[in-house]
């Protein structure tokens, strides 16, 4: 297999308190696990200093894997407008720092993910979560989150060469 077939995707879960991360690599039709972690920040910091955590953190994932793409879950509105503020700028960050780093981001909604994952919009962690081990037997996670930024990787495998996953990154670049 030529270097070329394959492509590296960071998959983002992002959250104020714990950011999840999974990395995956597409090869052809193939889909392999290379290595999914959180990143997290320290609840008792400033808000601008917890932000520059997760900034670092991602930054080190970046740097160490070296991924071809980036997807991002989007963010939901929920009825803590302040929750939803913080989360947005996490998420923030969490577009930023594969941005900085040259790479193509997608988003992806919550509902998308799911459908990709389990096959339908609707569904708990629990399902998302072995259908990932279902389709990468050899995936480890150390959080809820690492294991839904697998499945926001897994999503993005699926529509990358879709035409809305040319589009998404297309806007990106």
């Amino acid at each position: 297999m030529v270097a070329a077939d394959i492509t590296r995707i960071i998959g983002i879960d992002p959250g104020l308190r714990r950011t999840g991360w999974g990395m995956v690599e597409t090869i052809g039709n193939s889909l392999r696990f290379l290595a999914s972690g959180t990143v997290r920040s320290d609840g008792k910091a400033d808000l601008a200093s917890r932000l520059c955590q997760l900034h670092d953190g991602l930054s080190d994932v970046l740097h160490g894997y070296r991924p071809h793409e980036a997807a991002v879950e989007a963010t939901f509105v929920n009825k803590d407008a302040t929750a939803t503020l913080k989360l947005g700028q996490a998420r923030g960050v969490a577009m930023l720092v594969p941005a900085l780093a040259g790479l193509p981001v997608a988003e992806y909604a919550p509902n998308a993910v799911k459908k990709s994952v389990i096959g339908v919009g609707h569904g708990d962690k629990k399902q998302i979560h072995m259908m990932v081990r279902v389709l990468m037997p050899k995936a480890s996670f150390d959080s809820d989150d690492a294991a839904d930024a697998l499945a926001v990787a897994i999503c993005h495998a699926h529509h990358r060469q879709s035409a809305v996953g040319r589009l998404a990154i297309a806007a990106q670049t």
